[in-house]
């Protein structure tokens, strides 16, 4: 299963699980009045309600950019982080979770004492020995005595109010938002890099229409410097025309300069040096019709970031109920058990066998207000997790429903602009040829192209936008989408 469809769920509104799941740990009425009731469908467009299905990336029919995804989701640091930010919250929940059982511990020890059984005779050897050559020390004075010990301790906290298995159940829902997390980081991740490429292949279109612009251009100052030298034409066509080649040559700069800009953020979200040697090689593709988009309400249970919020906001409302029972008195149970004795054997001799088993409780009295403080401090940001929450649910809806608005009036953009552009086209050419005959001035020819121009620049900014617009549509809705190595996860194990 994919990091994508693990959010999806059928049959019961997806606000009425998260209301459904949330009611231990967050405050219902607060929650229900402040997220808005999602309509049936998008207001933008009512006609995209189906559900998105399938792989978007695919829908683009882009090789390369299926390649570049992979590279990106393989090499990209802002998801390797997010994979290790996961397993440590996966690790802390584990952590939280050894609170609800015993603490065993062991210890061994083993020591060996002298003592001296004849004090007087042992003082005289040793005031005679080292330079005098005085008699040694009777090894019969000294007796030595071995001593073992070994020990073990239990202690263990019952949870009789919860308060453990709360602060357990709230890391565990960090370890979900982490999760979410990551998700939505390898869907991000897919999508910039997406837009990366689609901004690098535009930019390479740009470029190469400022130089196909600068020929247009030297072409006319040649054309219009013969026709001076035959008296043709005035100084100030010349003069006109090496302005509009100036201005060209101008403009190819900064389109080159856009060009390699454009290949060092690709570069970068793939993990690259920013080198500015990746070149697009493809066009901007053409979008099929958009399948779908889902109901609205379908995305709080789809878009990674939002299932991320309600996770965060279940946690604190859990951790608030910890700190309320920090009030309640704690109950611990202890115990000790150890054996020694001078030989190595009588460690497991049973009758030298002594422990203890001690029951207690603990009741905070005064402590300055700093527990009921805390609870306080808690329970607002409980609440701060809830009003951030829905604050989330409404930035996923405008982006969403001004993605789709888009959609349609991108689309009716671009078929403007082509229109433009290809009107534009003709009249140049009429133009040019009308100037060749005489028929038309300088100005006549430098208003055509730069129209010309123009309307070419636009018409590939409006295909470029359209296309980012449809992977925002994606990313705003919670689309998946795979990728060779996804695909291989998902696949059934068959045994071929």
């Amino acid at each position: 299963m994919s990091l994508g469809t693990v959010f999806r769920t059928g049959g019961v509104s997806a606000a009425a699980m998260i209301f459904a799941v949330s009611c231990a740990s967050v405050d219902q009425d607060l929650l229900q009045a402040q997220l808005p009731a999602e309509p049936a469908a998008w207001t933008a467009d009512a006609t995209v309600a189906d559900a998105p299905t399938g792989d978007w990336v695919a829908a683009f029919e882009d090789a390369a950019l299926t390649d570049l995804i992979i590279e990106a989701l393989a090499n990209n640091n802002d998801l390797q982080a997010a994979a290790a930010n996961l397993t440590q919250a996966r690790a802390r929940a584990r952590i939280s979770r050894a609170d609800l059982l015993p603490t065993v511990g062991a210890n061994f020890s083993a020591s060996r004492n002298a003592i001296v059984t004849n004090p007087t005779s042992a003082a005289q050897a040793g005031a005679g020995g080292g330079t005098g050559g005085g008699a040694p020390v009777d090894a019969d004075k000294r007796l030595w005595i071995n001593n073992y010990s070994l020990g073990g301790q239990l202690s263990w906290e019952i949870d009789v109010w919860g308060r453990l298995l709360d602060e357990t159940r709230a890391s565990y829902k960090d370890a979900a938002a982490a999760y979410a997390d990551l998700a939505g980081a390898e869907l991000s991740i897919a999508a910039r890099t997406a837009q990366a490429w689609f901004a690098l292949i535009e930019a390479r279109e740009q470029r190469e229409l400022a130089e196909r612009d600068v020929a247009a251009r030297e072409s006319n100052l040649r054309v219009t410097e013969r026709r001076y030298e035959r008296g043709v034409a005035s100084s100030l066509d010349v003069r006109l025309s090496r302005s509009a080649l100036g201005s060209s040559q101008a403009n190819l700069a900064l389109r080159q300069r856009l060009e390699l800009e454009a290949s060092r953020a690709l570069e970068v979200l793939l993990g690259r040096y920013p080198s500015a040697e990746l070149e697009a090689t493809e066009a901007l593709p053409l979008l099929p019709p958009l399948e779908g988009a889902g109901a609205p309400g379908d995305i709080l249970a789809r878009r990674p970031d939002l299932v991320a919020a309600e996770a965060r906001m279940n946690a604190a409302g859990l951790r608030a109920r910890v700190a309320r029972k920090e009030l309640l008195p704690q109950f611990s149970l202890t115990s000790q058990v150890g054996t020694s004795g001078p030989a190595f054997a009588d460690l497991i001799d049973a009758r030298r066998l002594a422990g203890n088993l001690i029951g207690g409780v603990f009741q905070p009295l005064f402590q300055g207000g700093r527990l009921l403080y805390n609870s306080k401090r808690a329970r607002a940001a409980a609440e701060a997790a809830v009003f951030s929450y829905v604050q989330t649910v409404l930035s996923a809806y405008e982006e969403a429903e001004n993605a789709i608005a888009a959609e349609t009036l991108l689309a009716a953009r671009e078929d403007a602009l082509r229109l433009a552009f290809e009107e534009a086209a003709a009249a140049e050419a009429l133009t040019e040829r009308r100037y060749s005959s005489g028929a038309a001035t300088i100005f006549n020819l430098l208003d055509a192209q730069t129209r010309r121009i123009s309307a070419e620049s636009q018409y590939i900014q409006a295909k470029q936008q359209r296309v980012s617009n449809r992977v925002q549509l994606y990313l705003a809705i919670g689309g998946d989408f795979l990728t060779a190595d996804r695909i291989a996860l998902l696949a059934p194990d068959t045994g071929e």
